[in-house]
């Protein structure tokens, strides 16, 4: 369980520090003009880092404190 919490707040530092790498690997494909994500997704994808970096800690905390 411990591993999956710390690999949940892996993904979320990834996609708070490069969201560019989530747009290439998801929307880029989509685009004729993909020249780079849009500052809603890079906001928004920064945003749902943050929540599983939160969620991951609050997750290690909780299994460590019981």
């Amino acid at each position: 369980m411990i591993f999956w919490l710390i690999v949940i707040m892996l993904f979320g530092l990834i996609l708070l520090i490069r969201p560019d790498w989530s747009w290439m690997i998801t929307e880029k494909w989509k685009s004729n003009d993909a020249t780079e994500p849009s500052n809603v997704y890079k906001l928004s994808t920064r945003f749902g880092g943050v929540i599983c970096i939160l969620l991951g800690g609050v997750g290690l905390l909780v299994l460590l404190l019981t």
